[in-house]
């Protein structure tokens, strides 16, 4: 199993660097920061440009693979983001770009004034992804969908470069059904659960549904802080915690960089412990 480390775009660069470098000396295997425009749990904190900072985070690393957790449709149009995520690969190197992406929710979509219902969006996120995955390889590219229309978009930097794995966030069926068709992985952040046992109980059931759905032998991507106790609170915790996700069939969780307030509330030296575990995990 592989962990990753999740960065909030709330620090200046002269904070973050250190930390990404980190990341990767520490021996994580991905490192992730969040896209919205303002994320709920921090409505107050400052907020960097999700691929201007991962751009910047390829600067300072040579190794990890690094990802959007989540991107969505609420504020990206498919082609200017494929531009976006191909020049990203360019600064990075082959093979280091993910982009993690899902449907959307309400906070970022109502700071644009948009409305849709929970249908809609899941309609929209499908022709979103498919068109996302063309723009990243196809040159030239025309689409003329419900939701998005392209008329002799060029790529011809994507065309010839590896493109980014494209790793699909989803709950429901439809989702699960699209992260199957189209995508390299598929993530979650679980259901429910208004304590620990009750949100892994969640997490089985998803894990379930995927396989049911004949999903597999798909990438499996789990925030583990998306639960109801954060996983840094000691290392022993957090241990267990990555163990039970290995059992339901995880290849990959993300972890988040503690903060020394909510949400995230942590010490770096748990990080820094759980680090040192991490040979034996795989």
């Amino acid at each position: 199993m592989r962990v990753g480390v999740c960065i909030l775009p709330e620090y200046a660069w002269a904070e973050a660097a250190p930390r990404w470098r980190a990341v990767e000396e520490l021996g994580f295997d991905h490192g992730w920061t969040y896209d919205h425009l303002v994320w709920s749990g921090l409505p107050d904190a400052p907020w960097h440009s999700t691929v201007v900072t991962l751009t910047a985070a390829a600067t300072v690393t040579d190794r990890i693979p690094l990802g959007t957790w989540v991107a969505s449709p609420n504020f990206r149009h498919p082609v200017p983001f494929a531009r976006d995520l191909v020049s990203l690969t360019d600064v990075a190197g082959p093979g280091r770009v993910i982009c993690a992406i899902g449907s959307g929710g309400d906070t970022d979509a109502e700071l644009l004034g948009e409305q849709l219902s929970r249908g809609e969006r899941t309609r929209r996120f499908g022709e979103f992804v498919g068109l996302l995955r063309r723009a990243l390889v196809e040159d030239p590219l025309n689409h003329s969908g419900p939701r998005y229309t392209v008329h002799g978009y060029r790529n011809l930097a994507g065309a010839a470069a590896e493109p980014p794995r494209v790793v699909v966030a989803a709950t429901g069926p439809r989702g699960m059904r699209l992260a199957i068709e189209q995508g390299d992985g598929w993530a979650t952040t679980g259901i429910g659960g208004d304590d620990n046992e009750a949100w892994w109980q969640g997490v089985r059931q998803l894990t379930e549904s995927l396989d049911e759905a004949g999903g597999r032998s798909l990438d499996r991507y789990l925030s583990i802080d998306a639960g109801p106790e954060f996983s840094l609170q000691s290392k022993e915790f957090c241990l267990d915690q990555l163990g039970r996700a290995a059992e339901l069939g995880f290849t990959d969780v993300v972890l988040h960089w503690p903060r020394p307030t909510d949400p995230y509330r942590g010490s770096e030296q748990v990080l820094e412990a759980v680090a040192a575990e991490l040979p034996r995990l795989r």
